[in-house]
């Protein structure tokens, strides 16, 4: 294809994933690893609810082009078309300041198979801010445009190019040069963790505020602070977009991506959050969890009981197995705990 056919094709395939409201799974550093991500895409699929895509965690970029085996570390996905077991598309996000550096490695990741490439200028911890990286650079939107702007013509002209921010670093005083930058950049679609830096995940986001943004000529989606239904209804008026990325909500519930699929074609009067994943039909997904690859059982017992302390905010069942195994480290006794919370 020529460079005029790969940015129709690029087009088309926007048009075709923001053809409805999409439902997209959120990267959360040091939470949805590739495992997490194939038990939450296949939760949503076997609900009839498969995500249009998930975005994998960050991989760093600080010095040079990273290895392959660094990407498929992060995202193994990569090796299977770019998409989980249940055929959940990845993209592949990417941080750092360098720009080139950046783009370097943008375009390696394509060569590996990344569908599509986005840019991390949300996150919010120390230890990546400190090296100029996540959502530092929303104090500096001059670099956020050379970093974007490299990536996009590094890669190939028919892969599209996203960026997650929030609405500031300290504060939002900065949300118009933003804005700025993303409009010149050549960004595919945009999304926007409602809240800045500063405020981290404390309630509330400001949804409304990301209303400003949907001036720009590209999709806007809407992230942050979405736990049911009655949120997602609330998020999607005040932000004025009709696509969701969920984060920690869907891995305390994981049926939330159902329930907000579902819910939406009903009376806006009918803002109940009827379950549709009950405890007993998670005992499976939480087994394969823990049956799951990692470096070793005592790192998949720690990533697990991290998860189960999330689902106690959506499950009372949860509770009752966090209390009984809090403690505990041998897997095989875990899974015993987890089989028993049914039959009690």
């Amino acid at each position: 294809m020529n460079n005029s056919q790969q940015l129709q094709t690029r087009q088309n395939t926007i048009n075709q994933l923001f053809a409805s409201p999409v439902r997209l799974l959120a990267p959360m550093e040091g939470l949805t690893d590739p495992l997490m991500r194939q038990i939450l895409t296949q939760i949503a699929s076997d609900l009839g609810c498969p995500y249009d895509w998930s975005v994998s965690e960050f991989i760093r970029i600080t010095q040079h082009v990273l290895p392959a085996h660094v990407f498929y570390k992060y995202v193994p996905e990569l090796h299977h078309d770019a998409k989980t077991a249940s055929g959940t598309p990845i993209h592949v996000q990417i941080l750092g300041s360098e720009a080139q550096l950046m783009a370097e490695n943008a375009a390696y990741a394509c060569e590996l198979g990344a569908p599509a490439i986005d840019i991390n200028f949300g996150c919010p911890a120390k230890t990546v801010n400190s090296h100029r990286g996540g959502s530092v650079l929303l104090d500096e939107p001059e670099t956020m445009y050379q970093i974007i702007s490299a990536v996009r013509q590094a890669v190939p002209a028919h892969i599209p190019v996203s960026a997650k921010i929030r609405l500031g670093y300290t504060d939002t005083s900065r949300m118009d040069d933003i804005r700025g930058a993303i409009a010149s950049s050549g960004t595919d679609w945009l999304t926007i963790h409602a809240r800045t830096k500063t405020q981290g995940y404390k309630p509330p986001a400001y949804w409304d505020k990301i209303q400003s943004f949907n001036a720009l000529d590209i999709p806007v989606i809407a992230n942050g602070e979405i736990w049911n239904f009655e949120h997602a209804q609330n998020c999607m008026t005040q932000a004025g977009t009709q696509h969701l990325m969920l984060g920690r909500g869907v891995v305390t519930r994981p049926d939330l991506v159902a329930q907000v699929d579902n819910d939406t074609e009903k009376s806006t009067n009918s803002v109940e959050n009827t379950a549709t994943l009950l405890w007993q039909d998670l005992i499976a997904h939480q087994i394969k969890f823990l049956e799951g690859e990692a470096k070793n059982d005592v790192v998949l017992v720690g990533r697990y009981k991290q998860w189960l302390g999330m689902l106690t905010k959506g499950y009372v069942e949860a509770q009752t197995v966090w209390e009984s195994i809090k403690r505990e480290k041998n897997k095989a006794v875990i899974i015993s705990a987890l089989q028993a919370s049914v039959r009690d």
